[in-house]
């Protein structure tokens, strides 16, 4: 079957064995991505939080229409996943940082921030998904579009889902935090200078990985306990430099 500048399909095994594989990765490979997302609009509420999620989806699979086709030659490139992987710890850290501080919601630009930390996360770490559904498209152009389009309504409900477990139980920002760091960890691991160099083996990749992981949580709480005694240190002082019994201060007439 002719489809044009989307070329040609032959509905047979192979084809729907492609659509299959296409569908499994996406429904895998969401879940970083959901993971960015959620964390990104934990602290917008209502129709900002819904536009967060539908634009930094939207934004993500732009993003990755576009770089599919450099993707096999980014690889090839030394130093790349390896700063990929360092803007995804930083961004696990600090998504986990803001997410978790107890203060009001930031209305101002709140929602353009969420937006652009989904989209650089997704370019950053996007290569090996990007990858993937290439294999698995074995070159058709159609099951390339088909992979990347698919991938919309997997990220947009799990973001959703998510982003409102989150509200819920705040163990899972950690969680996700965490998810992040393995991500970022595989990335640096696996860039190809690091492997020319290193020659790092299974043991030592998995073992990256789980160092990234628990480090990324303890920077972003030991950040967190950092601020919040940081806070509480002047209100402290005030409250030892003001003599028992000494009348408060008011601002009526």
């Amino acid at each position: 079957m002719d489809l044009g500048f989307l070329g040609e399909i032959h509905l047979n095994a192979q084809f729907f064995s492609a659509v299959l594989s296409i569908v499994i990765i996406d429904l895998v490979l969401a879940g970083d991505n959901a993971v960015v997302i959620a964390m990104a609009v934990k602290k917008l509420t209502g129709r900002q939080r819904t536009w967060g999620i539908a634009m930094g989806a939207g934004g993500a699979v732009l993003v990755r229409v576009v770089c599919t086709f450099f993707v096999a030659k980014l690889l090839t490139i030394s130093f790349v996943k390896l700063l990929g992987g360092a803007v995804i710890l930083w961004i696990a850290v600090k998504l986990l940082v803001d997410g978790a501080e107890e203060e009001s919601v930031r209305e101002a630009g709140n929602l353009r921030q969420a937006v652009w930390i989904i989209i650089v996360a997704d370019m950053s770490m996007g290569i090996d998904n990007m990858l993937a559904v290439g294999g698995a498209s074995h070159g058709n152009f159609f099951l390339l579009m088909f992979g990347l389009i698919l991938s919309i309504p997997f990220v947009v409900f799990m973001s959703s889902l998510l982003a409102k477990l989150m509200d819920r139980f705040p163990i899972i920002l950690y969680i996700g935090s965490g998810i992040l760091g393995k991500v970022g960890g595989e990335m640096m691991i696996t860039d190809p200078v690091v492997h020319n160099l290193l020659h790092p083996s299974q043991a030592v990749e998995y073992t990256v990985m789980i160092v990234f992981t628990i480090g990324v949580i303890a920077l972003g709480k030991w950040i967190l306990i950092r601020r919040r005694q940081t806070a509480v240190a002047p209100a402290a002082a005030m409250t030892l430099a003001t003599p028992q019994g000494a009348p408060v201060a008011s601002d009526r007439p």
